[in-house]
C-alpha cells in the first residue's frame, strides 16, 4: 500500500511539473503564485504523509492543501512586489 501511494504522489508531481509550463505566452510571466502553490502542495503533502499518527493519506491531502495555500500567498506577495513587464510595441 505504501509503495502504491508513493508511486501515485511521484506520478502526480511529475505531471504537475510538466503541465505548469503551460501557463501562457508572456515574455516575462509573473507566475510566482503558481510556482509557490505547486511547491507548497508538494512539500505539504510530503510533510503531512511523514508525520506520526493514523490515516497517512488524509494527512497528506490536508498538508497539500495547507501548503498550496501558504505557497500561493507567498508567491502572490512576490508577484505584487515585481513590476509588470512593459510593452514596447515593436521589434527590438
Amino acid at each position: 500500500m505504501k509503495k502504491n501511494f508513493v508511486g501515485i504522489i511521484l506520478a502526480s508531481t511529475a505531471s504537475i511539473a510538466l503541465l505548469s509550463g503551460c501557463t501562457g505566452q508572456e515574455a516575462m510571466p509573473s507566475n510566482a503564485t503558481q510556482t509557490g502553490a505547486v511547491t507548497g502542495a508538494v512539500a505539504g503533502s510530503v510533510i503531512g504523509y511523514n508525520t506520526k499518527g493514523h490515516n497517512k493519506g488524509e494527512r497528506a491531502v490536508i498538508g497539500g492543501l495547507v501548503g498550496a495555500a501558504a505557497g500561493a500567498a507567498i508567491g502572490n506577495a512576490i508577484d505584487e512586489q515585481n513590476p509588470e513587464p512593459q510593452e514596447t510595441g515593436g521589434w527590438q
